[in-house]
């Protein structure tokens, strides 16, 4: 299998913010409330689109973010609430939080989705506070901020085109110089052992997984070189390219690679025979490579296209992908049924998990109480510090989760700063 990975920002909207109605006694003879509840903000929903293949999107977006809702009007109008913003995934993508690891969906199916980062919820506005004492309180919530997080994408991907041929004659070279791909390059045989993964994008934006496979050689149906090994792989792409060496360096020539590779291939699995494959003819700067070119498409026959190129010079790169990328477009899938069993059967399902409810204390350099903790700074983004009502609402919070009580034990006296985020209060008795 193999894996590609991008790391994005997600973020819920936020909720908008509760109102506080006007108490205007001419037109409210009971000065009653009048303020509406803000809307709640979007999620930030990844969705599995069967269409995407690669993650090459997320390399020029890594920032995603919902709207807020709307705030609450006068005359207790309700604020509308976000819309979700959707975000599309190629299946097979898998979704870790950054931070802890923690896997929070495991994305396989064709419209599945799962909530990355919850919309916060809307602010109540002053007539959810009003009592008989207080009918109009100046008192409102603003809206709760939306869940943010750093989020890793990793893509298990069944590669789109496979590179084949007898080791040496090119292939890490190719992928090196049309993805970002780094395979290990050297005179010798087998310098691949593992495949190798790019992620290739043509001039016009159509994106595809190549994979550089390890050589193979005469006998590699029966295990010889790396074998199966590398059989293995190959079974999993729907386009090959067949990479031939027409430099002839090696000694061999060119057209018998070019049978032996294909009878391999059909050895081991009839199957592969009905991928569609794509000629190569690579190290056409070499100086015998246009003579062996010329008598290699004789032997092969005038149906079969063969595609000159350099990979070292990069000539004729551009009409290759154009090629492989229009033949992905209608080559037909390979889905093998049992190998996808085993690799979802241990599937994550979406898991959205918020922050820890408690509090910390803790204490900085200057002997400041530093106090965090998710609820703590939530009630605390969700309060008008402008209204004389909300900060005293805020305080009684406080004393409620026990903060007061807790700052005592650790030493606070009257007048000492506690810092909140990036914010300072003095402690009162």
């Amino acid at each position: 299998m193999f894996v590609d990975h991008v790391k994005v920002y997600v973020k819920g909207g936020d909720g908008g913010d509760g109102m506080v109605g006007f108490r205007r006694e001419k037109y409210v003879p009971m000065g009653g409330p009048a303020g509406g509840d803000g809307g709640n903000g979007g999620d930030v929903i990844f969705v599995v689109d069967e269409g995407l293949r690669t993650l090459m999107d997320f390399r020029y977006k890594r920032i995603f973010k919902a709207t807020r809702g709307d705030h609450g009007g006068s005359k207790n109008m309700h604020g509308a609430n976000a819309d979700d913003l959707f975000v599309k995934v190629p299946p097979g993508t898998v979704v870790t939080n950054e931070e802890t690891g923690d896997v929070i969906a495991d994305l396989v199916e064709h419209g599945q989705k799962a909530i990355i980062a919850r919309g916060g919820r809307g602010g109540r506005g002053n007539s959810r506070f009003a009592t008989p004492a207080n009918p109009a309180p100046e008192l409102s919530e603003k809206g709760e901020p939306g869940f943010e997080l750093n989020v890793a994408l990793e893509l298990k991907v069944l590669a789109d085109v496979g590179l084949v041929g007898f080791p040496s004659v090119g292939k890490s070279t190719l992928l090196s110089v049309v993805s970002a791909a780094k395979p290990k390059i050297a005179p010798y045989h087998f310098t691949t052992i593992v495949p190798n993964l790019g992620m290739v994008e043509t001039e016009d934006h159509r994106s595809f997984a190549m994979a550089d496979l390890p050589g193979l050689i005469e006998g590699a149906s029966e295990g010889v070189g790396l074998g199966h090994q590398f059989l293995r792989h190959i079974e999993r792409t729907r386009v090959i390219v067949h990479v031939i060496d027409m430099s002839g360096m090696e000694g061999r020539d060119p057209y018998e690679d070019y049978l032996t590779i294909n009878e391999e291939l059909k050895q081991y699995n009839l199957r592969l025979t009905e991928r569609p494959q794509i000629i190569v003819a690579n190290k056409m700067d070499m100086p015998d490579a246009e003579e062996n070119l010329k008598a290699f498409k004789e032997k092969v026959g005038s149906d079969l296209k063969v595609f000159p190129i350099s990979a070292i010079s990069r000539q004729g790169l551009q009409e290759l992908l154009f090629a492989v990328a229009d033949l992905l477009e209608v080559a037909p899938e390979f889905p093998l049924e049992q190998l996808m069993e085993e690799e979802t059967q241990n599937s994550v399902m979406y898991k959205h998990e918020a922050k820890k409810d408690d509090f910390e204390i803790s204490r900085d350099d200057d002997g400041a109480f530093v106090l965090s903790g998710g609820t703590v700074e939530r009630l605390f983004k969700m309060t008008d510090f402008s209204r004389e009502d909300s900060i005293r609402r805020f305080s009684r919070q406080l004393r409620g989760m026990g903060i007061d009580d807790a700052l005592r034990e650790r030493g606070a006296k009257d007048g000492d700063t506690v810092r909140l985020l990036q914010f300072e209060f003095e402690f009162i008795e």
